[in-house]
């Protein structure tokens, strides 16, 4: 029986990682690649196996509608108990990310939302001007209302206190990873358990507790890719430093009970920061290699518990993750899907064409393809993010709309940009735009998707805290 648990640190770049996380044992893979630069299509690919637009998902279309049982529904399928935590809205029933999960828990920004409480994010919003007497309007509001009292209550005075010195006497003051591990400790694993996690301490607003935070910061990242930041380039990285610190901080911990009870953990990043490079900020504005290469571990227990930090330099990808935990169950591959066994890799340089490719516009032959050779993709902006941009004055938005692409293998990335193309490495190909567009050509695009559903209020107000709106 093999307990297998995902754990994705959301944002996490490769670099602070490294810097932060020697204490996690494990095989690391040194060029993991992402299959895009934010968390829905990336989750889309360890989820099913595939690349984002084939499964529908993309700028606008961010529902888990794929027909096929996804990840979490072929362990359960199977047997498995399976659980999740999500600490991203993006990642959420709203969207159907809870497909296949019997316990399908939420980060309290998420959860605290709906009809029956109190609408703190709005009032806060909108009364900032109003001085300390606005409280005592809420109260009422909340008091005489048609709100939950006490849990509305109890959600205002978690979000009033967790950024003053009593933040330690709250229940919730971090973005959720706190919540994970309470959840972590206070489970009852048995055997066949599928656990996914989502930590979403390394993503904007950059705010960790007031004991790890060094700076304060306001990020928008899309305006300030296309503008400047409004704070101090220094600043901001050191605020993105202090949460990468406090993550590795909770997850050692949740890490350490997690090795009690799970054979297989996967830890991994869904895709990285810009942190001024190529004068971009967050995760919206473009593909590049910052983006793209993700920190990705494996630890595998099933032999004995492991100690040490195992080196990998193998190209993987997110899709061989969804593959590595099938097998780890005992299970088939789903037809179609393009991962490996990250557990079983073999040592030749070379593997047989998994994608699909059966022409020869690089100049090589289709049957010699590069192990670990993944096609990483760039969807445009949904028209949330173009409305909101526009409302700050941004209007020549047409090229942030269309699609880009990348190919990336081992330590080279050849990407497209708004600019032109670019390359990051040595080059193994004699046409790497050649390369890209072949790999396209061997991608069935599923772009007719309907687009999602209006979200309500409350939900599109968390994806603007994230900027994702």
């Amino acid at each position: 029986m093999t307990n297998v648990a995902l754990v994705v640190l959301d944002t996490l770049r490769y670099d602070a990682f490294e810097e932060h996380f020697d204490w996690l044992p494990g095989r690391r893979f040194e060029y993991a690649w992402s299959t895009s630069h934010w968390t829905v299509p990336a989750h889309a690919s360890l989820f099913t196996g595939r690349y984002a637009s084939e499964v529908g998902i993309y700028a606008g279309a961010q529902t888990f509608d794929w027909p096929d049982p996804l990840l979490a529904e072929r362990l359960r399928s199977a047997g498995y108990t399976t659980r999740a935590f999500s600490a991203n809205p993006n990642l959420s029933p709203v969207f159907d990310a809870d497909r296949g999960f019997d316990e399908f828990e939420l980060s309290w920004r998420i959860r605290h939302h709906g009809d029956d409480l109190f609408d703190w994010d709005g009032f806060i919003a909108e009364t900032r001007d109003r001085g300390p007497e606005r409280y005592a309007h809420a109260l009422k509001e909340v008091l005489l209302g048609d709100n939950r009292t006490l849990p509305s209550l109890k959600h205002g005075a978690v979000l009033k206190l967790r950024d003053t010195p009593l933040a330690s006497s709250v229940e919730h003051v971090d973005e959720g990873a706190s919540t994970a591990l309470d959840l972590v400790r206070d489970a009852r694993f048995g055997d066949e358990e599928f656990l996914f996690l989502n930590l979403m301490e390394a993503h904007s607003p950059y705010d960790p507790p007031p004991e790890w935070k060094t700076v304060e910061v306001d990020i928008d990242g899309l305006a300030a890719s296309l503008g400047e930041p409004e704070d101090d380039p220094a600043d901001i990285r050191r605020a993105y430093d202090d949460c990468v610190q406090y993550l590795s901080h909770v997850y050692e911990r949740i890490f350490a009970r997690l090795r009690e009870e799970f054979d297989v953990i996967v830890t991994l990043s869904d895709h990285g920061e810009l942190l001024g490079e190529h004068d971009g900020w967050e995760h919206l504005s473009g593909i590049y290699p910052e983006l793209a290469r993700v920190p990705l571990s494996v630890y595998d227990a099933r032999d004995g518990p492991v100690e040490d930090v195992i080196y990998d330099d193998r190209s993987v990808s997110l899709m061989d993750v969804h593959e590595t935990v099938l097998a780890a169950a005992n299970l088939e591959s789903d037809p179609g899907t393009r991962g490996r066994d990250l557990t079983d890799l073999p040592d030749a340089d070379r593997e047989p064409d998994s994608a699909g490719v059966d022409d020869e516009a690089d100049g090589e032959p289709a049957d010699s393809v590069r192990a670990g050779e993944v096609l990483v993709e760039y969807h445009g902006l949904p028209e949330r993010h173009v409305d909101a941009l526009r409302r700050k004055g941004f209007e020549d938005l047409d090229d942030r709309t269309g699609w880009l692409d990348g190919v990336a293998v081992a330590d080279y990335f050849g990407y497209e940009t708004f600019d032109g193309f670019e390359e990051w490495g040595d080059s193994p190909y004699e046409d790497p735009r050649a390369r890209i567009e072949t790999l396209v050509e061997g991608i069935d695009r599923r772009t007719d998707v309907s687009e999602d559903p209006e979200l309500d209020e409350s939900v599109m107000r968390q994806l603007e805290d994230l900027g994702y709106a």
